[in-house]
């Protein structure tokens, strides 16, 4: 049984209250009670302002549920759909020409590009990998993955034939992105070093050179003596690269937190890596390893005079949306507090440990706090994030704009309107970024009542996403994001297929995004190599003032107009998200496992988290609500399925199989017949529903 405790009026969960005033407080320069006051007054304001947005949210569905049903078989009329979006206040005016006012961001977000890990805040492990992430042997992630082209390697100890080929690739990166005054790095015996731009060679110490391309470090790492080294002409054993610049430690979409138990877990692993004291000790082989947080490194410049470089991945947390509540804090009234307002409050508290140097390590450097705000619909949301971290800056004493914001370009009407939403964020915006799933679930949803929508497999070759993808970028450039903010890709899903990704993923930096995300600290250090082929921060300015692609082509609604759909389109389509539905729910439910590889229905392993689970619910919801399919044939998907899905997890000790009467098969069931009525298409609320439920089994 939960305890609660009575803090300024609110009743608080004594395990956040214990976190909160003997981890949290202390050195933080602030009276506990002043706190739980302040915070109790905080929440006093925003709540019934954040209730009053989600009621608008839920009308202005209902309004445009209403413009599709009294238009049923008719033409789709941009005109008119437009004006009618603009009469209800659903499309705002266009904020006159601005830059941005951002001051005081680390140059990992305002001047350098490079990949982005995103991790959840609740598995500590997973946290630290990613932190220490900032650089990355790429002899390793050559020789351990799929992205060489050559013969994978021989089991039974190391590969020569394939560890030949994995250096001879990386002395031809190194060709291209520091080449010699003359020959080839394959060639080079070591001794001297003339490189054709002596402005790259930037450090060096015993056993490393230090160089430097499009503002990323390529460090050398000479060891005759090891294993690979006294192979080497030159004594090369690796070549490691500056990749994870940042990453996003996650307390929404990738965790599975529906109570004071779960919320203080995620925020004590925050407040350890903000003081820099987080540690991990696991089994490996027989043996207790224990895994903490890389230092700075130690380097000496050309001119003889030592410097550091910062050991980490520069660090945001996302907090959850402004959608729901949590048990863990209730208002006086009796109500649950909104959870964002709580994150909001509480990460920002946690964070004031690497501002005032509380602990071992820094965070920024420059002095800022970086929260992630997803799940905005409109300007008016974002002006409400704006106003609520000037009151959070005002109760934990802070300077104005300390806390800097990052907002997910990912619901239709922050598309829409994405202008205005950085220009109500406009002094601490420091992040934006699309999010194809978010945002197709959301698409589906606000058109839920046009017609059927086409199939997920078929929703990115669709204008809309070209014109979303495409806006983003430009829009953030005119706004003046470059080299001030970033502006962020999406996530490459299959962490096993790292030379597709190769292939695919260059397409983000020459899109002019100077980040996108990637899956894993192995991924960071492959797509660390395209940002050495394309200097991001020219091709901004190359494409900066293009044109806008138009409303009309991002508010092309997706629906299969006309479209005859055979037994077999129908079966696939529905047996697709049937799996991918119950293979992720029944992880979050059963496990609290809020992101893991799951395999899909081919058995590729694709990294899923709640905005997977979104688009394939509203998908199937959408099919139902339009009689693509029935309900019988959705059950029966769903038997199937569950069967495969239980064979995929055969060699999982803590796995439950899917039984019709077991939670998390209830969960997946009502995700789908009841996705209609889910606010904004949402995950959360049935996820935590039914999660709540296994917790008290």
């Amino acid at each position: 049984m939960t305890e609660f405790l009575d803090r300024a009026g609110l009743s608080v969960d004594s395990r956040l209250a214990e976190f909160i005033e003997e981890r949290a407080l202390p050195g933080a320069g602030i009276d506990a009670t002043k706190f739980w006051a302040d915070f109790a007054a905080l929440l006093g304001k925003f709540a019934p302002e954040n209730a009053t947005l989600l009621a608008k949210r839920e009308d202005l569905q209902a309004q445009i549920d209403g413009w599709h049903e009294a238009r049923a078989g008719q033409a789709h009329d941009p005109e008119a759909y437009q004006a009618f979006l603009r009469d209800i206040g659903y499309l705002v005016p266009e904020p006159a020409p601005f830059q941005i006012g951002t001051r005081n961001v680390d140059p990992e977000i305002a001047t350098m590009a490079g990949p982005q890990l995103v991790v959840p805040a609740l598995n500590a492990r997973f946290a630290l990998n990613a932190a220490n992430a900032r650089r990355g042997s790429l002899y390793d992630a050559l020789y351990g993955t799929d992205a060489l082209d050559a013969p994978p390697a021989k089991p039974g100890g190391y590969d020569a034939t394939r560890g030949a080929a994995v250096i001879a690739r990386a002395k031809a990166f190194l060709d291209e992105a520091v080449p010699l005054a003359s020959g080839s790095w394959a060639d080079w015996q070591g001794g001297q070093l003339v490189l054709a731009d002596p402005a790259q060679w930037v450090g060096s110490k015993p056993g490393g050179i230090l160089l430097r391309h499009h503002g990323l470090h390529i460090e050398l790492v000479i060891d005759s003596a090891s294993a690979i080294g006294k192979s080497d002409p030159a004594g090369i054993a690796d070549v490691v690269l500056e990749a994870a610049l940042t990453t996003i430690i996650d307390l929404e979409d990738s965790v599975a937190a529906v109570d004071g138990e779960d919320k203080v877990l995620g925020y004590a692993n925050w407040l350890g890596l903000m003081r820099g004291d987080l540690t991990e000790s696991f089994d490996k082989g027989g043996k207790t390893v224990t895994r903490a947080m890389a230092a700075d490194r130690e380097w000496t410049s050309p001119s003889g005079d030592p410097f550091l470089l910062h050991g980490r991945s520069v660090m945001f947390v996302r907090n959850v949306g402004h959608l729901m509540t949590t048990p863990m804090i209730r208002l006086p009234n009796g109500a649950e507090a909104p959870e964002g307002l709580c994150d909001a409050v509480i990460t920002a508290l946690c964070a004031l440990h690497d501002l005032k140097g509380l602990g071992t390590l820094t965070n920024s450097r420059a002095g800022s706090i970086y929260i992630v705000k997803p799940k905005q619909h409109g300007p008016e949301e974002c002006g409400f994030t704006d106003r609520l971290f000037d009151a959070v800056e005002d109760m934990l004493g802070l300077a104005r704009h300390t806390m800097k914001v990052g907002v997910m370009d990912e619901e239709r009407r922050t598309s829409a309107n994405l202008a205005a939403c950085i220009h109500a964020v406009k002094d601490r915006i420091v992040f934006i970024n699309t999010g194809f799933l978010d945002r197709t679930g959301d698409e589906i949803h606000t058109s839920m009542r046009a017609g059927p929508m086409i199939p997920k497999g078929e929703m990115k070759a669709s204008d809309w996403i070209a014109s979303y993808e495409d806006r983003n970028v430009r829009i953030g450039l005119a706004c003046g994001l470059s080299g001030k903010a970033q502006i962020g890709k999406g996530m490459w899903a299959m962490p096993d297929l790292m030379r597709a990704m190769l292939e695919a993923k260059i397409g983000h930096p020459k899109s002019g995004a100077n980040t996108a995300w990637v899956p894993s600290p192995t991924a960071a250090t492959l797509h660390a190599l395209h940002y050495h082929q394309v200097d991001v921060f020219a091709r901004q300015k190359e494409i900066a003032g293009e044109a806008v692609p138009s409303l009309d082509r991002l508010l092309n609604i997706p629906i299969a107009t006309g479209r005859n759909w055979s037994d077999a389109e129908i079966t696939r389509e529905l047996d697709n998200n049937c799996q991918g539905i119950l293979g992720y729910v029944v992880r979050w439910i059963d496990q609290g496992v809020g992101c893991s590889k799951v395999p899909d229905i081919d058995d590729v392993g694709l990294m899923e988290d709640r905005a997977t689970l979104r688009i394939a619910s509203q998908a199937l919801a959408n099919w139902l609500l339009h009689g693509v399919c029935s309900a019988e044939q959705v059950d029966a998907a769903l038997a199937r399925m569950a069967a495969k899905v239980d064979a995929q997890n055969a060699g999982d000790p803590l796995y439950q199989k899917l039984t019709p009467d077991g939670i998390a098969y209830q969960a997946a069931r009502a995700l789908i017949f009841d996705g209609v009525t889910q606010p904004s298409g949402y995950t959360e609320p049935l996820l935590h529903k039914f999660r709540q439920a296994k917790k008290a089994e």
